[in-house]
């Protein structure tokens, strides 16, 4: 039933909630991302046993096992605080999160302790991702439970800032630190420096958290002894809940989550390997977009409160698959005019024996590929140039056509290991040589990258994922009863931003590699916010005039 909107300003108290939410918040996107800035020096330090192709994706292993098991940190920690509280639970979450990113800077290299090393820091990944699955739910249900009926949105759509201010935060520190100390310093122990620094935030956040109360819908239900006793199987074993949380998953996050990573990741990891714009200018423009982007979470967040969460939220999503390609094409016109013009001038084409080509997809390096369609393919790959596919006859060797220019592969089985590193050798030199002679570059010419465009290209991407993301947390934390609000809410968040937002990097490379088009990868996240578009604007409720106080 809707209640009549507070028109009171914000109280002392309610600013003391909100900064202390998000300021804790911060600290854990600070810590999450933190190791993944830094898996490169990660990887050397801890899977040095390993050769450098495999030891970095194990590193990047390790950090997706944090997105894995959040939905699992969701359902301990969402128990936990719809049966004894949000502000003790969400005290932990923070607890275990620093703790286990102080550990990460003493942690002894795999050079010192062998194989533990890396068994342990994978541990402590997973620890940092339990406690991230509980963190956000208990952030959004505190501050929404301390907010006026009318401004939900407005007050929690700053915990909705922190996951980009966190992100800021991390890149900042290694910036500094890094600068500081020299590239060798920091390489062989300063990078330990961002880790362990953590712990006077933590400090701060802990003490700021300690001295809060817990939630006036939380003291009531509690009060009136309505807490639930069994929060899980409330929320999942009862087909009216358990409704609910399947329409929030794929009818809200899952959509939200892949317009967030591809705003915010997938951008930053198109512009540096697809349009080869170097690393310190592309972390640069993807900084300027946040700074410029971040105050719309806030603004979308209190626009929900008079217009609705769902059209916001339904609005983004349909933008994002409209507009992708065409966004993405004009991302590299502008960071890399010379790569645009080469493709629209001398197409890349691979004519090869569609029986005789394999998978693409080998990101640690250990496949070994012997038929000629799958060494032009992986060649080509190697080169980060997107190419069309022709079938031809079986029996055929596979050719590379560039632009006029045709050159024949090779097969390399039954060849000799010195044969094939020749060969091998040979033929990427005659790729590379006619890629070259028409007009392909190796890396964009940062006299041309046109800065001004591409910061304005990647703030509207920035603007999208405000505009899903500013009015998430009021609406999910609307469409729950007090008693499991904690736990029902916290599942669907995680599994669609821990599952299909923290693979999409992956999953978009993996097509991207299998069809050679370099913006083949826009297509999961287009297909997936379709979904959320279709299902949501159908099956989801409008939630602003909920009265969350109401008895269950």
């Amino acid at each position: 039933m809707a209640t009549a909107v507070d028109n009171r300003p914000m109280s002392a108290e309610q600013k003391k909630v909100i900064f202390a939410s998000s300021l804790g918040t911060v600290f854990e996107w600070y810590d999450f991302y933190l190791y993944g800035s830094l898996a490169a020096i990660i990887a050397k330090q801890f899977f040095s046993g390993l050769d450098s192709g495999s030891a970095f994706i194990f590193a990047l292993l390790a950090f997706a096992a944090g997105f894995i098991v959040r939905p699992f940190g969701a359902l301990v920690f969402g128990r936990l605080g719809d049966m004894i509280g949000r502000k003790y639970t969400f005290l932990v979450t923070i607890v275990i999160m620093g703790l286990s990113t102080f550990i990460v800077g003493l942690l002894p290299s795999y050079a010192s302790i062998g194989v533990a090393a890396p068994v342990i820091l994978i541990a402590l990944r997973m620890l940092q991702g339990l406690a991230l699955g509980g963190e956000y739910g208990g952030a959004a249900v505190y501050v929404a439970e301390h907010s006026p009926q009318g401004k939900r949105g407005a007050y929690t759509s700053w915990i909705q800032t922190t996951a980009t201010l966190g992100l800021f935060l991390s890149l900042l520190v290694i910036l500094g630190v890094r600068t500081a100390m020299g590239e060798a310093a920091f390489a062989d122990w300063g990078w330990r420096v961002p880790f362990i620094v953590s712990i006077l935030l933590l400090a701060v956040s802990v003490y700021i958290r300690l001295s809060m109360n817990e939630s006036p819908a939380f003291q009531k239900m509690k009060a009136e002894g309505k807490t639930s006793k069994a929060p899980l199987s409330e929320s999942f074993g009862q087909w009216k809940n358990l409704k609910i949380v399947i329409l929030a998953l794929i009818g809200l996050t899952a959509g939200q989550a892949v317009v967030w990573y591809s705003g915010q990741f997938y951008a930053l990891f198109f512009l540096t390997q697809a349009l080869k714009v170097d690393g310190p200018t592309a972390n640069i423009l993807v900084a300027y977009s946040l700074i410029l982007g971040t105050p719309f979470f806030v603004i979308f967040g209190t626009l929900s409160d008079k217009i609705g969460r769902k059209p916001i939220i339904m609005a983004g999503c349909l933008l994002a698959a409209v507009t992708y390609f065409p966004v993405f094409t004009a991302l590299t016109k502008a960071a890399n005019p010379d790569l645009a013009a080469a493709q629209a001038k001398n197409k890349v084409v691979v004519t090869a024996d569609p029986k005789e080509c394999s998978f693409q997809f080998n990101p640690t390096g250990t496949s070994k590929f012997t038929s000629s369609c799958d060494i032009a393919k992986q060649v080509l790959a190697g080169a980060s140039v997107s190419y069309e596919n022709v079938a031809a006859p079986a029996g055929t060797v596979a050719t590379i056509k560039i632009g006029e220019t045709a050159i024949p592969s090779y097969t390399a089985k039954g060849m000799s290991a010195d044969d094939a590193k020749k060969k091998d050798a040979e033929f990427k030199k005659l790729v590379a040589d006619d890629l070259k002679t028409a007009g392909y570059p190796s890396k964009a010419d940062p006299a041309k990258i046109d800065k001004v465009m591409v910061t304005a290209i990647l703030f509207y991407l920035v603007l999208l994922v405000t505009m899903v993301y500013g009015p998430i947390a009021a609406m999910l934390v609307e469409l729950f009863p007090t008693r499991i609000r904690y736990t029902s809410m916290s599942l669907p968040y995680h599994i669609g931003n821990g599952w299909f937002g923290g693979l999409l990097p992956t999953t978009a490379f993996a097509i991207v590699a299998q069809t050679g088009n370099m913006y083949n990868g826009l297509w999961y996240p287009i297909i997936i916010a379709t979904v959320t578009l279709v299902v949501g604007t159908l099956f989801i409720k409008e939630t602003k005039d909920v009265d969350i106080y109401a008895d269950d």
